[in-house]
């Protein structure tokens, strides 16, 4: 069995990744635009959106449940000044976001503002891509999406809302933006499948049984998840003593704007599942907002002050035994100092993954470190 971790540069990983995408179906072009948004995630150190989630989230869902469409059918509904509504058509997730924000930011640079809105999308990896979109065109981006149903409403154990990322980006005068890229859940699916595929157990009191109870096994989380049977805290954590009530509210904004505008799917619609327990599409619903700082004030302006009050976040007095202060998006900028010349880390059971897609596309020009050896 294979244990160590391997690192594979991010130039060989994104090839293999784009071969993948063209090998179940998606288009050069798409293919290339969701393999960069995947290796974002490893590049930021992100590893619960990045590789890890290749197989499972976008090529199973092609190729064995044929729950999502290769080649994305764009569909514009409705285009007035700084808005539209856009219709995914269960296309590829990260395709349909990536041209929504070029749509917002297009609008920004007219009106100042812009903001659009998807339906019949699916999964769109790490949310931050797309908000970053924005802070490199020296705007502000808002991002979010819903999801698959996991977070229990404060005093109850039904999984009801996604784990809906609410996502804000800054464009400062710094190496990196801020951008504050998280779920409305004290811990999201993708970090509980990364503990499952390294053997871990889940922290308790993240995720909530029927009874009230916290789980811990993560293999049992994920598959109490899918039939209701569990459900996660959401931010602030289960009650309201820790103010579990304000990422539950936080959470239910993102799914109203994930749904109400565009009129799609939310909630329990978003199963996957339909009442013979037969995997479908999820439906999921993204919106993406971008504002224009010129329009306010001078943009190098705007980058200094938030320059500035990072940085003075970050100097300010520590807790005893603490090292440093972090902002958001300095961990991410790190993660990608320390791994740009090593690549991206693969343990055990993601090596399995690959080897497995890998043969199964017939992509015979890789050879992975794990190999040494095989003739």
């Amino acid at each position: 069995m294979i244990h160590k971790v391997c690192w594979v540069p991010f130039e060989t990983m994104e090839r293999f990744a784009v071969d993948v995408f063209r090998g179940v179906g998606v288009p050069e072009a798409d293919a290339r635009v969701c393999a960069d948004v995947i290796l974002a995630a490893d590049r930021r150190g992100i590893d619960s959106h990045g590789v890890g989630r290749l197989k499972s989230i976008y090529y199973d869902r092609i190729v064995k449940d044929r729950i999502q469409q290769p080649v994305t059918q764009f569909e514009v509904v409705s285009d007035r000044g700084a808005t539209a509504v856009v219709d995914g058509h269960l296309g590829m997730g990260m395709v349909v976001a990536k041209r929504c924000m070029e749509m917002a930011i297009a609008k920004a640079r007219q009106h100042g503002l812009g903001m659009v809105v998807a339906r019949k999308s699916t999964h769109f990896g790490i949310a931050a891509y797309y908000s970053m979109m924005a802070c490199e065109a020296g705007m502000i981006g808002i991002t979010g999406t819903n999801a698959r149903p996991s977070i229990a409403p404060t005093f109850g154990v039904e999984n009801m809302l996604g784990t809906n990322p609410l996502v804000f980006g800054f464009p400062t005068d710094e190496p990196f933006p801020f951008v504050n890229d998280y779920a409305t859940s004290i811990i999201q699916r993708g970090k509980i499948e990364q503990y499952a595929r390294e053997g871990k157990a889940c922290p308790p009191g993240l995720v909530v049984n029927k009874q009230g109870g916290t789980l811990t096994d993560s293999e049992e989380i994920l598959e109490a998840l899918v039939r209701s049977h569990a459900a996660l805290a959401p931010l602030g954590g289960i009650g309201e003593e820790t103010a579990g009530y304000k990422g539950y509210g936080f959470a239910t904004v993102v799914e109203v704007l994930s749904a109400a505008l565009q009129q799609g799917a939310f909630m329990k619609q978003l199963l996957g599942l339909d009442e013979q327990g037969r995997k479908i599409p999820y439906r999921i619903g993204h919106f993406f907002i971008a504002i224009d700082i010129s329009f306010f004030t001078p943009l190098e302006a705007f980058r200094k002050t938030t320059g500035d009050i990072l940085r003075q976040l970050r100097a300010s007095k520590k807790a005893p035994g603490a090292e440093r202060i972090y902002t958001c998006g300095e961990k991410e900028h790190l993660a990608w100092l320390e791994r740009k010349d090593k690549g991206v880390p693969l343990n055990g059971e993601l090596q399995k993954q690959v080897t497995a897609m890998r043969d199964e596309l017939k992509l015979a020009q890789y050879r992975f470190p794990w190999e040494k050896g095989r003739g």
